[in-house]
């Protein structure tokens, strides 16, 4: 059976600062949420209304590290990476789900702003180790609660 592909791109605004956490292992990790805003007509009205599309997003190693330290709530982003679903029971007991973009790549836009690239502190982990722990930590390691779901 042949695979699918997972691979989202969406731009828009931040709606937090980045939180940077570190495992127990000391893989950084950062998580934020993204609005993308959008334009809807009522078919009946014909009135149009401001609306959104929320995105929590998940970012690993030296990209979490830059995102924490570059990015801040309000800033536009590029975010590319996969979709990722979570599943847990609420305090209530009822069984909830959500989507995650996990990204491989955070980008500002430039639309409406300039920034400068700082190219001195770049590491790169080999990518052999970025799948192996990236792997070993998807699964659970992150905690949500549904007072972080914008909806």
């Amino acid at each position: 059976m042949a695979s699918g592909i997972n691979y989202v791109t969406v731009l828009g605004n931040l709606t937090r600062d980045p939180d940077l956490r570190y495992t127990p292992n000391g893989t950084p990790v950062a998580s934020f949420a993204i609005a993308v805003n959008k334009r809807i007509q009522n078919k009946n009205s014909g009135e149009w209304a401001n609306s959104a599309d929320f995105f929590n997003v998940v970012t690993w190693f030296k990209l979490a590290e830059n995102c924490a330290e570059s990015l801040g709530k309000g800033d536009r982003v590029l975010v590319t990476g996969r979709l990722s679903q979570e599943s847990w029971n609420d305090k209530d007991g009822q069984k909830r789900s959500a989507y995650r973009i996990i990204a491989n790549i955070v980008a500002p836009s430039l639309e409406f702003a300039t920034c400068k690239i700082d190219k001195n502190a770049r590491v790169e982990m080999p990518v052999s180790q970025r799948e192996e722990s990236s792997e070993e930590l998807i699964e659970g390691d992150l905690d949500f609660n549904d007072e972080d779901i914008p909806f």
